[in-house]
């Protein structure tokens, strides 16, 4: 037989390369769609994003959430409703299935870090998981008990929202930097176009602001426990601000507890601002759009903000933002690259920041090109890919 013909058959046949397992991911939540705050918000795009991974057939996934409803999929905007399921605050149904699920899975992403006893039973019987926590802001470096620090230690890798974020998480949970990474938020691949804004006026004309009006906006939780935000000192900044700029107005938006609402009013009435601060309480998510648009700039200038998606989704309509330089909204805003930081302490230097930007608006326009570079969902994609299947 002659072999010559065969030997160049099979020079011709080249290796084949090994295939890569797929990723096996169960991501944890406690909220996605019951929900409208910023960590929901992540828990949303983090979701599309591992999804996306499964349609690429780079990974297998599903998602369980503690206290939403099976049929909170909203519409299978963010991913189908056949991987997710909510277990509408049945725990220890959602704890069973998450560990029953997470012993064949070798990536387990938990959202938050209440979600670390589940975590860590399931290391326990699955050592070879991956278990991956993202870490969002004062709940991760704040103060923790002794369980907490010793199931902190069954985490493989911590996801952190801003550098601040992750350095204070290595500073008072002491955990080791190679074990963190640092993934910026970024804005929800649906949120509404300026364009798409149609009750703007509606929403002024409820808050009695007239057209020539100027107004500061701030949105977040103003609770008497968490009086980090720094709305205090803006109220205190405008006692200057008004003799020069008597149309500027202050819409206070979010949800509040009676506490903090008594000692806002007892401040704005002792500087004499009643009829310039307006605090109407929540806002629904669908109205949100329509405040963005209606205001002039953005104000938060807090010291404990863990990244603070509200300040790129203002800037994504077009607002100049006025951020703290001591907490994770420094990332936020590209180290002032999209927005203007202060010293969230000194009341001088919000008000003259407020000042410029009234003077001349303009000169203090997010660039919207950095914004979406940075920011943007695609990025966000990568980076997340990058981090668990790489």
């Amino acid at each position: 037989m002659n072999e010559k013909p065969l030997k160049k058959h099979f020079k011709l046949l080249k290796p084949l390369k090994p295939i890569k397992p797929k990723k096996n991911i169960l991501f944890l939540t406690l909220k996605v769609f019951s929900a409208t705050g910023g960590i929901e918000k992540v828990c949303k795009v983090i979701g599309k994003a591992i999804y996306s991974f499964s349609v690429e057939e780079k990974a297998t996934i599903r998602v369980l959430s503690m206290y939403d409803q099976q049929e909170d999929a909203d519409d299978n905007r963010y991913f189908t409703s056949d991987i997710f399921k909510g277990f509408g605050k049945s725990k220890m149904k959602f704890i069973v299935e998450a560990i029953w699920m997470g012993r064949k899975k070798n990536h387990i992403v938990l959202s938050h870090i209440n979600l670390l006893l589940v975590g860590r039973m399931i290391k326990l019987i699955n050592p070879s998981a991956k278990i991956i926590l993202i870490a969002h802001g004062i709940e991760v470096w704040g103060k923790l008990s002794w369980i907490q620090k010793m199931m902190l230690t069954s985490i493989d890798t911590f996801v952190s929202v801003s550098q601040f974020t992750s350095m204070k998480l290595q500073e008072n949970q002491q955990i080791d930097p190679l074990k963190c990474k640092v993934i910026n938020n970024c804005l929800d691949p649906f949120i509404p176009n300026i364009s798409s804004v149609v009750n703007e006026d509606n929403i002024r004309m409820k808050y009695g602001f007239t057209n020539d009006q100027k107004v500061m906006l701030t949105l977040t939780r103003i609770s008497s426990k968490e009086r980090y935000k720094g709305y205090d000192r803006v109220i205190e900044a405008m006692v200057n601000l008004i003799p020069r700029h008597p149309q500027l107005r202050y819409l206070l938006a979010g949800k509040y507890d009676s506490q903090e609402k008594q000692y806002l009013d007892q401040l704005i009435a002792h500087h004499g601002l009643k009829d310039f601060v307006v605090v109407p309480g929540f806002v629904s998510e669908e109205e949100l759009d329509a405040h963005f648009s209606l205001a002039d700039l953005y104000v938060m200038p807090s010291i404990k903000e863990g990244f603070g998606i509200v300040f790129i989704e203002a800037m994504h309509y077009g607002l100049p933002v006025i951020a703290g330089n001591m907490d994770g909204s420094v990332d936020a805003l590209i180290n002032g690259a999209l927005g203007t930081l202060v010293n969230p302490l000194d009341t001088n230097e919000i008000e003259i920041a407020i000042d410029n930007i009234l003077n001349d608006k303009n000169k203090y326009l997010p660039n919207e090109e950095l914004l979406m570079e940075s920011f943007g969902y695609d990025e966000y994609k990568r980076r997340l890919e990058e981090a668990l299947l790489v």
